[in-house]
């Protein structure tokens, strides 16, 4: 019979088949190197089926069953049901280097064909659908590696797929999974519940394809528990009964709820939609905070996503979230499930093969969502609903939680469309969902809402609990001193007033709408600044984590309270883009701001005089420059009259906001809000001038995509039709394209069996030729710090690709994602930094064609045209 006996092919010419019991799953590498086979399909299948019941287990009941249908470990169990496969068989077989073709089942194999059905999930789904398994079923086993494979014109029992006599061998393994997990297949109430489980199908298969289970000889039972925990998984331990204070102030125990916070959290009941418009400074993140921690201590939840607008302020908000953590988690749960994405979790954690270095999930903002608790960008959350890579995976992480969306005015209609799905689709999976604003319209809310709403109350909580009616709830309040305005037309004169007042001694915010402005400013100010004895700084999007993190750690605590004692050794000036608008507790004496939007314009004033009690200079004063042309300017000729700002920012919005602005003086928080936003907002019929912008608005222009299309685009990355899109082509910004990870270093090279590199701060590493060579924990270490050398840009200032084994040969791939070209996947771009911080190709050419590239610490990647 020989080593693998076969199905005997009866008659004519029918594909014999190796029995499902002795199919391979895996490969799994020896301390030498040497590669060999892993576990069975049934064994691996087994596994994945288990885990999948042990995770649903760690969701509170009755939210358990309302996500997970009876049976849904036997859709995760079955996921690689497609590996019983002549040419699976044989790609393991070969990487074993085994001699397959003396085989009688698979010597006319070719394993290289399996890519034109999508591999082995391919044939998982045609099987299904063979089998005609319930709705959904066939679509989730296709798609757990992320993507929909091109397998619908074939059948299970096709003869690309081995024929009948290896379908039959599919449906024994089937049979055998049922057997084991001693259920059948479920039935799905929803595509939102088909969704989670798909989700919770691909998570399984990656633990259950970890270290824990990697050696087929080890009985794999008793480590089930130590695998989800190890991969951060862990139900945290809950205190009971803390107030306010003791959550937020623990120390003294005095700080008490103001007015708004506390109407907010008695409103928060359970999953549903809870909005908390309020000024800026008000305590809004608190607010939401405390209501998360009562449905946590109440088991209404398993957990926090905290989703704010960029990576900037999400950086920033991680200390005070691992504060409020401290607090409300008992000594008993384990310190990782709080480590909240810093290194260490990265190191401590293992969710097997695709979050390990190399994997595409090794990255740690995509990780996070699969903590209890994590703080991260909105796009993450997005990407849940929409029809890109593992866009399921991220349902699943997000299933059951409070989800607090902050600062969600600052989103435009594409990403807005987007939005609105999200909210939707986060109520269908038990969420708890909270919308932090300052400056949200009633249109806004309504469509996050999806009802009508009838307050025009400030500040206002609007709330949609499940099952209930909407309520809408009024918060009296008291203004705050008023803040002068003065409109600036030449930048120059703004320039001498910043750094006059810092000369002076004062704190001064500079804001502008786009980096390259913003790296500009800050040259003009840097040296001036210096021989008047001040500090100048810049804090933008486009810095390396670890320079970026450097400059917000600094700065953000000289704005903030934490250096209230340096405030008076000297004047600073802080040049910044709109990451200086949102979440940070920054407060400056004197303001200038590139003019924008009105929602924009009121969250910079939030930065302005923020609290009573902050030390400032004696001649001090609350105001604010607004660097803008006149009306008549704008409507002229708006793309000359605003620069770059029209490139960023609607020309119709920019001119609305203007004429509410104009004639203002000064403006007093919050009273002036509500009347602002409606003035810019609402909608009015228009003529001359005014109707060609709104024209444009709608329908476009050869500068810009208009709202219809940019409606209709983002509705195309929600469909489930077509091609799954690989993340860097599923913006879920239509302005933002800076999809492409550049990493950068100030050498690289490859010798002696090693790749030799050093980094810009001037320190070395080294990565071996041979993953066997180092620990997972040693690859992951130095995989860290890698990762806080990538700088994302736009393609348009990429250097050049470099071919995927070219990046390959200097093990690369061992810590970072390469992607799949085959897939459109992106590639990572690697440029060399010289000691005059301009950007070179691996060869040494300029690593720029029609830009000149540079990165320096203090200015970060810019791209300098060369026609300048």
């Amino acid at each position: 019979m020989g080593r693998f006996p076969v199905t005997p092919a009866q008659a004519g010419n029918a594909t014999p088949a190796i029995r499902f019991e002795d199919c391979p799953a895996k490969t799994r590498s020896l301390p030498d190197g040497t590669i060999v086979e892993g576990r069975s399909v049934l064994s691996h299948c087994q596994i994945v089926g288990e885990l999948a019941r042990c995770l649903m287990s760690r969701f509170p009941e009755p939210m358990r069953a309302r996500l997970f249908p009876v049976g849904s470990e036997m859709v995760a169990g079955s996921h690689d049901i497609g590996k019983v496969s002549p040419t699976f068989v044989a790609k393991i077989f070969k990487a074993c280097d085994i001699d397959y073709k003396a085989m009688p089942a698979l010597a006319r194999v070719s394993p290289e064909l399996e890519k034109q059905w999508g591999g082995h999930a391919g044939v998982s789904q045609a099987t299904a659908e063979e089998m005609n398994v319930p709705k959904y079923v066939a679509e989730i086993l296709g798609q757990h590696h992320g993507f929909t494979p091109p397998a619908d014109d074939k059948r299970g029992d096709a003869e690309t797929f081995g024929g009948p006599q290896w379908f039959e061998e599919r449906k024994k393994l089937v049979a055998a999974l049922k057997a084991c997990l001693q259920t059948d297949w479920p039935t799905f109430q929803s595509a939102a519940q088909a969704r989670v489980v798909a989700g919770l199908t691909s998570v399984a298969d990656w633990i259950g394809s970890g270290a824990f289970f990697e050696n087929p000889d080890e009985n794999w039972q008793p480590n089930i528990t130590a695998a989800l925990n190890d991969a951060g998984f862990i139900k945290p331990v809950i205190r009971q009964g803390l107030s306010f204070a003791e959550v937020f102030d623990p120390v003294n125990n005095a700080m008490q709820m103001r007015e708004p916070q506390a109407l907010f959290v008695e409103q928060v009941s359970g999953p549903g939609v809870y909005i908390l418009e309020a000024q800026m400074g008000m305590g809004k993140t608190e607010a939401a905070l405390y209501a998360a921690y009562q449905l946590l201590a109440q088991e209404k939840a398993t957990g926090i996503y905290f989703a704010l607008p960029t990576q900037l302020t999400s950086n920033k908000i991680y200390d005070r979230f691992n504060a409020f953590l401290k607090q409300i988690a008992s000594g008993e749960t384990p310190q990782q499930s709080l480590l909240l994405h810093s290194g260490a979790w990265l190191q401590d954690t293992e969710i097997g093969e695709e979050g390990s270095p190399g994997g595409a999930w090794f990255n740690q903002n995509k990780r996070g969502l699969l903590a209890p608790f994590a703080v991260g960008t909105i796009d993450q959350a997005l990407m849940a609903v929409m029809n890109v890579k593992h866009g399921f995976v991220r349902a699943f992480g997000l299933a059951g939680k409070v989800v607090i969306l902050d600062e969600v005015h600052s989103y435009d209609l594409y990403t807005g469309t987007i939005l609105d799905e999200l909210v939707a689709f986060l109520r269908q999976i038990n969420c708890t969902v909270i919308i932090l604003s300052a400056t949200l319209s009633q249109a806004r809310r309504e469509a996050l809402l999806q009802q009508t709403t009838t307050s025009a109350a400030y500040p206002l909580i609007t709330a949609v609990a499940e099952k209930r009616e909407l309520v809408e709830v009024g918060v009296p309040t008291v203004d705050g001193k008023p803040i002068a305005l003065h409109f600036c037309r030449e930048d120059k004169s703004a320039l001498d007033e910043a750094l006059m007042r810092a000369a002076e001694g004062q704190q001064v915010l500079w804001i502008e709408n786009t980096v390259a402005q913003a790296q500009q400013r800050y040259l003009d100010i840097a040296s001036l600044a210096a021989q008047a004895g001040c500090e100048t700084g810049l804090l933008h999007s486009r810095f390396t984590p670890h320079d970026r993190d450097k400059n917000e750690t600094r700065w953000v605590a000289q704005y903030g309270r934490a250096k209230w004692s340096e405030r008076g050794h000297c004047g600073r000036i802080l040049v910044g883009t709109q990451v200086l608008e949102q979440s940070l507790d920054i407060d400056a004496d004197f303001l200038v701001s590139r003019f924008a939007p009105t929602d924009m314009l009121l969250q910079r004033l939030g930065r302005l005089w923020r609290h009573a009690d902050t030390p400032r200079h004696a001649s001090a004063n609350a105001e604010c420059w607004l660097l803008a042309p006149t009306l008549e300017q704008a409507l002229a000729n708006p793309r000359q009259a605003f620069g770059l700002s029209a490139m960023v920012y609607s020309q119709y919005v920019l001119c609305r906001s203007l004429e509410v602005w104009q004639e203002m003086q000064s403006i007093q928080l919050p009273s002036g809000i509500r009347p602002l936003i409606d003035q810019t907002y609402v909608e009015r019929p228009e003529t001359g001038q005014w109707a060609s912008l709104l024209h444009e608005l709608k329908n476009g222009s050869r500068f810009r995509t208009g709202e219809q299309a940019q409606q209709a685009l983002a509705r195309l990355t929600l469909s489930r039709g077509g091609k799954t899109l690989p993340e860097h082509k599923a913006e879920t910004r239509y302005s933002d394209q800076d999809t492409h990870d550049l990493l950068l270093l100030r050498s690289l090279r490859s010798q002696d069996g090693a790749t030799h590199i050093r980094l810009l701060n001037g320190n070395t590493l080294t990565l071996p030729h041979g993953r066997h060579r180092l620990t997972k924990t040693e690859w992951r270490t130095l995989a860290i710090k890698l990762h806080q050398q990538l700088v994302r840009v736009n393609p348009a200032y990429c250097p050049p690709k470099i071919a995927k084994h070219e990046l390959e040969n200097f093990r690369l791939h061992e810590v970072f994602y390469l992607g799949r070209p085959e897939d459109d996947e992106a590639l990572l771009r690697v440029a060399i930094v010289s000691d005059a911080g301009e950007l070179l190709t691996l060869d040494g050419r300029l690593a720029g064609d029609k830009h000149v590239l540079e990165y320096r610490e203090d200015l970060g990647f810019r791209a300098i045209s060369n026609k300048e």
